[in-house]
């Protein structure tokens, strides 16, 4: 059964899906049930992936990595970053060359959590 805001990646063709609607089927890609991404959310290598969120005057600001920021590069680099406020989501796609951060303006929340797609290691949460 899948569950709301989960993400899964086909292994053949690279599609990523977020699940909107709960259900009980098996998402199917190319033939074959998509994988759900684990949010892996300790990290001890060079690259830091876990998102860093920093509160605003007017928003939130996520940056992956709180130290050293993550390399976007080619071929290694942060695809998108979401912010989940009380169960609202927010997304910004990325590009190599961008800054590995997002700011979105929104209200302030009581459960705030960030989340981030890097092509080369996957899922992290914080």
């Amino acid at each position: 059964m899948t569950k709301r805001i989960q993400v899964y990646k086909c292994e053949k063709c690279g599609n990523i899906v977020e699940v909107l609607h709960e259900g009980a089927g098996t998402l199917v890609c190319c033939g074959e049930p998509m994988k759900l991404l684990e949010e892996k959310t300790a990290d001890t290598a060079t690259e830091k992936h876990v998102p860093f969120i920093e509160e605003l005057e007017d928003g939130y600001r996520v940056r992956v990595g709180e130290n050293a920021l993550h390399p976007m590069e080619e071929k290694h680099y942060i695809e998108w970053i979401e912010l989940i406020v009380d169960g609202v989501v927010y997304r910004k796609f990325l590009n190599p060359g961008d800054k590995p951060e997002a700011e979105f303006k929104v209200a302030k929340g009581k459960e705030v959590h960030a989340r981030e797609y890097c092509n080369v290691h996957g899922l992290w949460k914080k």
